[in-house]
């Protein structure tokens, strides 16, 4: 599985109807709504806003989409196939269409649509996906030197700690490593 790791946008004109498409990472279908609702505002005036977005949460991977009065499977669809094929979670693209007076057919749509979508998501940058996990850690005040270089060394981080006669922590890290290091760091083994 893959990411987005940054926003792509594309623009093509096909048969006097203009396309315009934004391919962004999100995390919650409320963030989906929040990109859809900030792209839709900077496009007043567009005929069509269609969607698609596929999002892992811990009951599987949630995917929707969305023709948005286009005839049936032309609009979302072949964008929410993009999504598939290239194996992509935790993203949304959707696709602005400002409609030039000629009809396309159902698909000459499917082909705009999922075109521009491939367009934006080409303009993206990708990486791999990694289950993140978030684990309660007590340490003793001289390991923590040695938590943050170690958490940094897997990409981790530390959410919060509290100072008392330990050092309480909440981090974040790589879901492969938390047993090792739980097993390293905590202070039962001291």
């Amino acid at each position: 599985m893959q990411i987005l790791i940054d926003t792509g946008f594309a623009e093509q004109t096909i048969t006097k109807s203009r396309f315009i498409a934004m391919a962004v990472s999100c995390t919650s279908e409320r963030e989906v709504g929040a990109a859809l609702r900030a792209f839709a505002a900077k496009h007043p005036t567009a005929h069509h806003l269609a969607y698609a977005f596929r999002l892992k949460t811990e009951d599987g991977i949630v995917q929707r989409f969305s023709d948005a009065g286009e005839p049936s499977g032309t609009a979302g669809m072949p964008v929410l196939k993009l999504l598939e094929g290239r194996n992509l979670i935790n993203a949304c693209v959707g696709v602005i269409r400002y409609y030039g007076g000629i009809n396309l057919g159902t698909g000459g749509l499917a082909r705009a649509y999922g075109g521009t979508a491939k367009l934006a998501l080409d303009a993206t940058k990708v990486a791999d996906y990694v289950e993140v996990k978030t684990v309660r850690l007590t340490i003793a005040y001289n390991q923590m030197d040695y938590v943050t270089k170690a958490l940094s060394k897997c990409n981790g981080g530390i959410l919060d700690k509290a100072f008392n006669e330990h050092i309480d922590l909440i981090v974040s890290l790589p879901a492969a490593d938390v047993t090792d290091f739980v097993n390293r760091f905590s202070i039962k083994n001291y």
